[in-house]
């Protein structure tokens, strides 16, 4: 056995600038969700590469967001969180931005001693000189920075931002077994799935108001049974996810059984259930029970 490293790579930036399609790309596994509203990744995902000789341990945290509730606070102290463990910051951008939201944290950007790369995404969208233009925007910003262009999508560039990691990240034991794709559940995945599709079906206020909670999960042998219950915070958004007759819940309910039966490679024998729950979003106990703590 020669020497093997070990270290967390913590990804952050604004809401929308391709952070989840960047995690997919690294990682290799639909582990974040990836669609075009903002502010769907809530929580910090681990995403784990293993290889013999070493052991990435990635993380993608929510957007910055100036926070407007509860959960949004607890939102952005994961954020927060991402400078206390991390061997590698990942700072990403969308070709064009200028800077963040919150300027206290870009000072800590500017002043941060953990190796600092910051990966300019989406540069399919641009010409040459922009791209350019935009690198040199960004060195002067943060001198201690290594640049990056990419296109996340397009898997452009990804493997020089790889072998730039396994240099900076230390000598170390595994954190984790080394057959761990996540440090999350069979049943975040559950959870994260359908609110996926909540987010693609229906419109306006009703993705944010929603929380999923997994009641069973039994594997058996050539099925898993799932009984998930779908929250809202008021009645008037019950309906809806219901829909006429029942349809768009079944259609919630189909399109996330087709994912889970890819995602466990089983036959998945889904429930769904609707219910009112006026006040997760400021209820701290409820806050905890779901993980945003």
């Amino acid at each position: 056995m020669g020497v093997h490293k070990a270290g967390y790579i913590n990804i952050i930036g604004n809401p929308n600038v391709g952070k989840s399609s960047l995690m997919n790309a690294l990682v290799g596994e639909r582990l974040s969700i990836i669609t075009s509203k903002a502010q769907t990744t809530r929580h910090r995902i681990l995403g784990i590469v293993n290889e013999e000789d070493y052991q990435l341990i990635f993380s993608d945290t929510p957007g910055i967001i100036q926070p407007a509730y509860k959960l949004q606070e607890n939102m952005m102290d994961f954020v927060h969180s991402a400078f206390q463990d991390a061997d590698v910051l990942l700072y990403m951008v969308e070709i064009g931005e200028k800077c963040l939201k919150d300027e206290k944290f870009f000072e800590r950007l500017q002043n941060t001693k953990i190796p600092l790369l910051v990966l300019l995404n989406k540069i399919d969208t641009a010409n040459q000189d922009f791209v350019l233009e935009q690198i040199s925007y960004w060195q002067e910003l943060l001198p201690n920075a290594t640049i990056f262009p990419l296109s996340a999508l397009n898997k452009f560039n990804i493997d020089a931002v790889m072998n730039r990691i396994k240099k900076l990240v230390p000598e170390c034991p595994p954190y984790f077994e080394k057959d761990a794709l996540t440090d999350k559940s069979e049943r975040f995945f559950v959870c994260e799935t359908i609110r996926e599709k909540i987010l693609k079906y229906y419109k306006k206020e009703i993705p944010y108001s929603v929380e999923v909670e997994v009641e069973e999960f039994k594997e058996e042998e050539d099925i898993i049974r799932i009984r998930s219950i779908i929250y809202v915070i008021r009645d008037s958004q019950k309906g809806i996810v219901i829909g006429h007759q029942g349809k768009s819940l079944k259609k919630v309910g189909s399109l996330a059984r087709r994912d889970l039966e890819q995602f466990f490679q089983k036959k998945i024998f889904l429930e769904l259930y609707v219910k009112v729950n006026k006040d997760w979003r400021n209820d701290d106990n409820q806050l905890k029970r779901f993980g945003y703590s």
